[in-house]
């Protein structure tokens, strides 16, 4: 009888438990789950005039004479943009810090916020962490999380190279977001 009553008492512990479960997304105020897919520009201008959006904020002493720029770190903020000019619509802004965090080719450390300052996703944020081989054609990064319409986000974020100018430190590159978010 008392391991009847012990059966009893797990399983309504685990109804319990299930139901609880199922109510934290109402309680957050989260709708159904549902996947994106953006499209956009970002406009990486490195060149120290007056309208930079990325900086050089610390680098190590052997930075200079390394091939690949390794121990740098940059911040940025850079405009996105619905086309490849510069002139295009402005939807939002790519904000956080990058760092070239390999000895033997053109790597990237990525931290960034994507805030979305337009349309339906305006004041929402998506967050970007991964590592950026720049030489590569295509390369994927993990959204990690986000805001506002990005909560609790999940997915991934392929970057090509749209324009390299080398001289002037500017990049445009299209990015292409899968995001699963609620």
């Amino acid at each position: 009888m008392r391991g009847l009553v012990v059966l009893l008492m797990l399983l309504f512990s685990s109804i319990v438990a299930c139901k609880a479960g199922a109510d934290w997304k109402k309680s957050l105020g989260l709708g159904k789950e549902k996947v994106s897919y953006l499209h956009f520009y970002f406009h990486d201008i490195a060149s120290g005039t007056k309208n930079a959006t990325a900086l050089i904020v610390a680098m190590a002493n052997t930075t200079i004479t390394s091939s690949t720029f390794f121990g740098m770190l940059n911040v940025v903020d850079d405009p996105l943009t619905q086309g490849p000019a510069i002139t295009s619509k402005v939807i939002g802004r790519m904000q956080g810090v990058y760092a070239s965090a390999s000895q033997t080719e053109f790597s990237l450390f990525m931290g960034l916020n994507f805030l979305f300052t337009t349309g339906e996703f305006n004041g929402s944020t998506l967050t970007m962490i991964g590592r950026n081989p720049t030489m590569e054609n295509v390369r994927e990064m993990s959204i990690v999380g986000g805001s506002g319409a990005f909560r609790l986000a999940r997915g991934f974020l392929l970057a090509k190279t749209y324009s390299a100018n080398t001289v002037t430190r500017s990049f445009v590159v299209e990015c292409d977001v899968t995001v699963i978010h609620y």
